[in-house]
């Protein structure tokens, strides 16, 4: 009884020490994930979990963001997860998001999943249109997002239509040109075929190293009013806060890097900013909710903080990362030069075995048409023979007719004509016989020509099948293959599945290894500035072939003025039109807010 007691107590214990819990969805950009979370369970505790599960260390890009009354949130780190004005709903649902986007996407995302995320969102906001790209570009991005997911163009397998159910261009971009779904394949496709060679995470980074210059990109913007009551746009990115008009978000009328500012602070729904000179006046806005303030603040402390971070050397994680970067990275190449030689090889047997096949299929047309000319040549023997022969005997006969003719005739001389008229019919008789066998001689002679010249040609019959025999002879003992080159290996019968490298190849990173490494990194950066300039004219002759295409009447209001923009400053860049705005005084940029 005791016993069972215990049992029974113990029992309890341990289903009251059991936490209790909730279902959390997450949903990224590629997956959806559950998870049961603890009910003590904070903000860090479920954002590290997912980190966790993505195997994802370049973290402080990230957040898990949720909807409040069509307001966007970020999950506070230091906050319970379900003290958050959330949906008590189960599951409970978050999306798992780039919260703050990088300066330079190739120099400070280094893992692999961490580009992969960003290529995914970015792609998403340009086809969603709320990052505006120009049409050239959009194209080009598009042949990006191709390579990514189709690896090389291959004709035999990307044919006409393998791109009829992708999304890649906006629907404003298809809705401004009068072009078919298989003239946008057609361009896209050009472009798509020169970036052969290149890997799924390159071609990411290709996308994302375009897409950061575009004037929307990793920009939020929020309705404000200064101290005038004027309605304007504060856009926040990395490099800092942006005034734009709110029918232009494309071009700031004012910028506060945030090496500039030394505090940011609200009170209810106005908001502070101090700039770092202490004697230029804080400037103040006013935005439409206090929730919104909250988020401002959010996203500015976090831009800050990595605008100060990437002007500092890199942490000793973020160096080792890097360190594995770059050895995954020379690992890869490595991998791939060893793959493309191999497929190098493989291409150079295939076409050895196709350059033979073809030889002996050459060769065995040659010795089909060689029998063929030897059996002509032995009819032609034959006919000629029979012919001649028959020559021969039409000339003996016709002499035979000759000498009847010559003995008649001999014989009509003979006779006596008793009268006038028979000696005139005897005299006509005599010298039609004598023009026939005057006409049957020249015949007989004519058929001993044409027997000569038959023997003759016999004769070069018989010469012409004695070559083709000979002809025959050297093409049956002609080997099967021409002589090739020495190769390193000999190629196994089974060209699809051999090896011709094997275990010969080592990835011990030496020092000399790594130099290399950095001295083709310095080239690929050479080249990239080179390929730029190509670049940029291939997009101008693409918006070039395509603009007597394009519909004036559905120009946006944003097309118009990156068109303007376009005029006005040529290929300047993002970076360029932020610098141009910040070479004022910090003190006239205030006022100029101020005054707008």
């Amino acid at each position: 009884m005791a016993g069972a007691i215990a049992s029974r107590m113990s029992f309890s214990s341990l289903k009251r020490k059991q936490p209790k819990t909730f279902t959390v969805r997450i949903v990224t950009m590629d997956a959806e994930m559950e998870f049961n979370c603890e009910m003590k369970w904070k903000g860090k505790d479920l954002f590290d979990l997912v980190c966790r599960t993505l195997g994802l260390r370049e973290t402080w890009f990230f957040g898990l963001q949720y909807t409040i009354k069509d307001t966007v949130a970020w999950l506070k780190m230091d906050k319970k997860v379900l003290d958050h004005d959330v949906s008590k709903e189960e599951p409970v649902t978050f999306h798992f998001l780039a919260k703050f986007y990088p300066e330079n996407a190739e120099e400070e995302l280094v893992q692999e999943i961490t580009q992969h995320l960003f290529f995914l969102q970015v792609k998403k906001q340009i086809l969603d249109e709320k990052i505006y790209c120009p049409p050239e570009a959009s194209v080009l991005l598009a042949s990006y997002a191709v390579q990514a997911k189709y690896g090389d163009y291959d004709p035999s397998v990307h044919k006409r239509g393998f791109l009829a159910q992708e999304e890649l261009l906006p629907k404003r971009v298809i809705n401004l040109y009068q072009m078919t779904p298989e003239m946008w394949e057609e361009r896209i496709t050009a472009w798509y075929a020169e970036h052969r060679g290149r890997a799924r995470d390159e071609a990411e980074m290709e996308y994302l190293k375009i897409a950061q210059d575009l004037e929307m990109y990793g920009v939020n913007y929020f309705a404000i009013r200064n101290k005038k009551g004027t309605e304007l746009l504060l856009g926040v990115d990395a490099l800092g806060l942006h005034i734009y008009d709110p029918e232009n978000r494309l071009t700031p009328k004012i910028s506060f890097p945030w090496n500039e500012i030394r505090n940011i602070s609200y009170s209810d729904k106005e908001f502070t900013i101090k700039p770092l000179d202490k004697k230029i006046d804080v400037f103040k806005f006013n935005s439409s909710k206090l929730r919104v303030n909250k988020l401002i603040l959010q996203l500015c402390i976090g831009n800050h903080d990595l605008f100060m971070r990437r002007r500092k050397a890199d942490s000793l994680e973020v160096q080792q990362m890097k360190a594995q970067a770059r050895e995954e990275k020379a690992r890869k190449q490595m991998e791939r030069q060893r793959l493309a030689r191999e497929k190098q090889m493989r291409e150079e047997a295939e076409r050895t075995r196709d350059e033979l096949e073809r030889r002996l299929l050459q060769m065995k047309e040659e010795a089909t048409m060689a029998n063929e000319a030897l059996m002509r040549s032995e009819e032609t023997a034959d006919l000629l023979a029979e012919k001649a022969q028959i020559t021969e005997e039409e000339a003996k006969l016709l002499a035979q007719k000759a000498a009847e003719a010559e003995q008649e005739m001999q014989r009509i001389k003979a006779t006596a004509i008793r009268t006038e008229e028979e000696k005139r019919l005897m005299e006509q008789k005599v010298l039609e016989a004598e023009v026939l066998a005057l006409k049957m001689a020249e015949e007989s002679e004519r058929r001993a020509k044409e027997a000569d010249q038959l023997k003759q040609d016999l004769q070069e019959a018989r010469e012409a099948e004695r070559r083709a025999k000979q002809k025959l002879l050297e093409i049956t003992t002609k080997p099967t293959y021409p002589p090739m080159n020495p190769i390193p290996a000999p190629l196994p019968p089974d060209i699809t599945s051999f090896n011709l490298i094997g275990d010969s190849l080592s990835f011990d990173f030496k020092d000399t290894d790594m130099k290399r490494l950095s001295m083709e990194i310095e080239k690929e950066k050479v080249e990239y500035m080179e390929k730029s300039k190509h670049l940029q004219e291939q997009l101008n002759e693409l918006k070039t072939e395509i603009e007597a295409l394009k519909l004036k009447e559905r120009e946006t209001a944003l097309d118009i003025l990156h068109n303007e923009n376009s005029d006005r400053s040529g290929t300047s860049s993002k970076h360029n039109t932020i610098k141009k705005l910040t070479l004022q005084s910090a003190k006239s940029r205030v006022a100029f807010f101020e005054e707008l």
